[in-house]
């Protein structure tokens, strides 16, 4: 797919076929994620690959009971690493370039799902806590979104989006828009 296909063509899928995702497909959304850019390059995120039914059902529940989840064969979830560019960049690298830098992965990985045929949702309504516990993640690590991958069982229409008029300000914001 072109490009600006993908951009076109992504969409919040949330109903799955039960079909397994093939290995080199997977290979390349997580190549894709390796690829994403990140603040100094210092890649401050991890991502947990999951597949384990059980914990899949635990993550769908810890998103607040999102079941579609469910039925996704593979589950990545981002977690940002302050540790991993605290260093460079001190607070504000702990605190917001960690999950700047977990959210573009995500984003990577989204797109990627698209080109390939498959489909995905961000999921970024959860447990932050319980997410953590299920995957691992000790703190200071901290999850930042779940993106479940699949093959889609729907096909959503566009949405409409905000006129580039209204979401564009050249040079400064306008005091009252909403």
């Amino acid at each position: 797919m072109e490009f600006f296909e993908v951009l076109r063509a992504r969409r919040s899928v949330r109903a799955y076929e039960k079909r397994a995702i093939e290995v080199e497909k997977l290979q390349q959304i997580l190549e894709a994620i390796n690829l994403a850019p990140s603040a100094g390059n210092l890649q401050a995120y991890e991502v947990i690959l999951v597949r384990d039914r059980e914990r899949i059902r635990q993550l769908a529940r810890a998103s607040h009971d999102q079941t579609f989840i469910e039925d996704a064969p593979v589950v990545l979830v981002f977690v940002a690493n302050p540790l991993r560019n605290s260093q460079a960049y001190g607070r504000r690298g702990e605190h917001l370039y960690c999950m700047q830098d977990a959210t573009i992965a995500c984003t990577y990985a989204h797109l990627a799902a698209t080109a390939l045929g498959l489909s995905s949702c961000w999921i970024g309504a959860f447990d932050d806590e319980e997410v953590a516990r299920i995957v691992g993640a000790k703190p200071p690590l901290q999850p930042a979104a779940i993106l479940p991958i699949a093959y889609p069982a729907e096909h959503p229409e566009p949405r409409s989006r905000r006129p580039l008029h209204d979401l564009i300000h050249e040079e400064q914001l306008r005091q009252g828009r909403g």
